[in-house]
């Protein structure tokens, strides 16, 4: 391997030629050989965008010249764009601040600016008016903002709509409801989808209403929250850059002291990321609880068969999606016990956890965003519902006895119920023998439709 030197104030040390990092970058991928998580590649948009507004910021300031911040915003569009994905290699498992990862992103924009004929140092220029106890905080909710708005909301929206079809092709069935695991009264089936349509919903509400926090930015704080370096008012131009660069609403949060040791924006936010998976994992289960069979189970629903379930077992189709999806559920409740933790150890003017929160909560949106697409297209548009296998167990279910209380009384509603359980007889064959109704009322009151 060829390599060049070069050197920071720890003194000088190889690097791989061909890459555009430095030796800060080049010590931490040397000192930090754990694990394969690398730093999310959202995390590195996110600097792009915000060291492409504190260099445009620092040029009104004064503190960088024109053609210096053209040169930053030239690059931070390129690692945008993916150009230089390879050049962003550092570990989650780091130092807890995310300094390695700021200056590796500073290192890069400085050697690609030197390529483009413009001379930046990564600390004087590309990181002025700022420390990584800033950006760091500041990229992350960047990254979540962008995350929860442009990947979880527009998937969940989409799966909401699948939802939606689904109640309007399945409005005029009548099916027996289930309550501890056992026979309820009816509902219609289409009613039972608009629950887990609202499942969907109800949490993406809870997402929209994180975002104003999220939004706060920690930019302007500096190292501990003083703004020492950094001029009177670059928050806010900071910010009004960012805005327009990703058309979406940022602004400082105005206590930097809490900004820079506090996680519970993060916290906050991942917990309605959190509703969303615990309801996913709800919607899941039901369906492969219906679907089950095809002849020892429920079978009141048929889902897609999209590959063999059993490789002994010839003919087995088993109910994967519904499978995939409890899967991601259980790896955002994960995620969300990771981050409660990481954002409790705020100690004195700092939060020294932030890769491991980034981490988990750019994995939770991307596996959620993922899965809604996937157990949409894949399971929920291929739905159907077996109307017959419906239509008996309705009638078939002893709970229909519900609707005869008013007539006999609850006493001896239960007391049918239970003779027809233990007799194996029809609901209607226990209340004739009991004398508590005639044939003709019997069906009267016995009316599905009228109890839904």
């Amino acid at each position: 391997m060829t390599t060049r030197i070069e050197h920071d104030t720890m003194g000088e040390i190889a690097v791989p030629a061909e890459h555009h990092w430095g030796a800060q970058t080049q010590r931490s991928l040397e000192h930090f050989r754990i694990g394969r998580e690398q730093m999310p590649q959202k995390i590195i948009t996110a600097f792009a965008y915000l060291k492409e507004a504190c260099a445009l910021a620092n040029a009104g300031f004064g503190k960088l010249t024109t053609e210096q911040a053209e040169a930053v915003s030239s690059v931070c569009a390129e690692i945008r764009a993916g150009k230089w994905d390879a050049e962003f290699p550092l570990a989650v498992w780091q130092t807890g601040s995310g300094t390695q990862t700021n200056m590796n992103v500073n290192e890069v924009i400085a050697h690609l600016a030197a390529e483009k004929g413009v001379a930046l140092h990564p600390n004087d220029h590309v990181n002025a008016s700022q420390s990584s106890n800033d950006t760091f905080p500041s990229a992350l909710h960047i990254a979540a903002v962008m995350g929860v708005t442009n990947y979880v909301l527009p998937a969940a929206a989409r799966l909401s709509e699948a939802l939606a079809q689904l109640e309007k092709e399945n409005e005029g069935i009548i099916k027996i409801g289930r309550t501890h695991l056992q026979d309820a009264t009816p509902l219609r089936f289409s009613q039972e989808i608009s629950g887990w349509r609202e499942l969907v919903e109800a949490p993406c509400r809870m997402l929209r209403a994180s975002l104003e926090e999220l939004s706060r930015l920690a930019i302007g704080g500096t190292a501990v929250g003083t703004g020492l370096n950094a001029p009177v008012g670059f928050d806010r131009a900071v910010c009004r850059k960012l805005t327009e660069l990703t058309n979406v609403s940022f602004r400082p949060d105005e206590n930097k002291f809490h900004a820079l040791t506090s996680k519970d924006a993060l916290v906050f936010a991942h917990g309605a990321l959190k509703a969303l998976a615990a309801n996913l994992m709800k919607i899941a289960n039901d369906i492969r609880w219906y679907a089950s069979g095809p002849r020892c189970g429920m079978g009141e629903i048929h889902i897609p068969e999209n590959e063999p379930g059993s490789s002994i077992m010839p003919g087995k189709v088993n109910p994967t999606q519904c499978e995939a999806v409890t899967m991601v559920a259980v790896q955002v409740l994960g995620n969300d016990a990771a981050i409660g933790f990481a954002a409790s150890q705020g100690n004195f003017q700092l939060n020294v956890f932030l890769p491991v929160a980034a981490y988990n909560f750019l994995q939770s949106a991307r596996l959620l965003g993922d899965c809604m697409d996937s157990f949409r297209v894949n399971c929920l548009e291929g739905l159907t519902a077996d109307r017959e296998k419906m239509e008996a167990n309705l009638h078939n279910s002893l709970m229909l006895v519900t609707c005869l209380t008013p007539e006999i009384g609850y006493e001896q509603a239960a007391a049918a119920a239970k003779k027809a359980l233990h007799d194996g007889t029809t609901l209607k064959e226990a209340v004739l023998s009991l004398g508590l109704l005639t044939a003709e009322r019997f069906d009267e009151a016995v009316r599905p439709e009228k109890m839904v």
